[in-house]
């Protein structure tokens, strides 16, 4: 019998200083049987870095042809598709001709190093594609805070982001390794 997926309620304040957004989000989060705390908290992360009243949490893991985030337009295009981990050549192209605008949250330390050595040629012709990098320390921080009841409050200024839970906290500062045109 398949495993049946994880439910967590995420109570998400987000004060991004940097685009002058300030809202909370209440999230209902099913967190796939494969998928760690870690991937799950960068999931949190990645919306809380692209919060808008239209951006939602996808299928994820569970769909192949699917972001983990995506921001569609009132007439159902495509406007961002914000996925988690290290795509192919061959996702990377298709998102791009799929969505106006495409993140990647690369994470994993080395193997992401590795990777985005791998691909970083093939990604200069789009001009709609953001690649960020975030260290294995900072992923691992923020996983420590998952838990399946979370009030998380994300504050991001000058492209630097601290998640509070509770009494802890997690530092991060992404590093941009494309920025689009």
């Amino acid at each position: 019998m398949a495993q049946k997926s994880t439910i967590y309620k995420v109570e998400l304040s987000v004060s991004d200083m940097d685009r002058h957004y300030y809202e909370t989000h209440k999230l209902t989060v099913a967190k796939h049987p494969s998928e760690t705390d870690e991937r799950l908290m960068l999931r949190l992360l990645a919306f809380a870095l692209n919060a808008d009243e239209q951006l939602e949490l996808t299928k994820g893991l569970s769909t192949d042809d699917e972001p983990d985030i995506w921001r569609k337009s009132l007439s159902g295009e495509l406007e961002l598709w914000v996925a988690l981990g290290l795509p192919s050549d061959k996702v990377i192209r298709q998102s791009c001709g799929k969505a106006d605008k495409v993140i990647i949250y690369a994470y994993g330390g080395k193997p992401a190093e590795v990777w985005w050595d791998k691909v970083q040629g093939s990604t200069t012709r789009f001009d709609n594609l953001r690649v960020v990098n975030l260290s294995e320390q900072a992923s691992g921080d923020l996983a420590a805070l998952a838990s399946r009841s979370m009030k998380l409050q994300v504050n991001i200024q000058d492209g630097d982001v601290m998640v509070s839970a509770d009494d802890s906290i997690a530092y991060l500062s992404p590093v941009t390794w494309k920025d689009m045109a």
